[in-house]
């Protein structure tokens, strides 16, 4: 416990950080119409795209012959990326449907 207390104090400042960005960008997210956000995930998917190129560096860097740090987050951004490109896309589509005619 005293372990925790510790860390706590140490990264005082980018915890307290870290907690209110979380809540700006809850509150910032929250308030974005329905027209913005195409191009919103738009730009999260190019940065999800990023995120995947780092991690296949990242996995082309790592030792292979034994279970490195470096391997298990290269293949976790990977995963986690991919998930969010093709999330982003699906939604993306949705989203654009909306906003087609209806044809009759």
């Amino acid at each position: 416990m005293e372990e925790i207390i510790v860390f706590f104090y140490s990264f005082r400042e980018p915890i307290f950080i870290m907690v209110l960005s979380i809540f700006l960008g809850i509150e910032v997210i929250s308030n974005v119409p329905s027209v913005l956000h195409t191009p919103l995930m738009s730009g999260a998917n190019a940065i999800s795209g990023v995120i995947i190129i780092g991690g296949i560096i990242l996995v082309g860097h790592a030792d292979l012959s034994r279970f490195s740090l470096e391997l298990i987050l290269g293949i976790l951004a990977m995963l986690f990326g991919t998930l969010n490109v093709a999330g982003g896309f699906a939604v993306t589509d949705r989203m654009l449907e909306m906003f087609k005619k209806k044809k009759k």
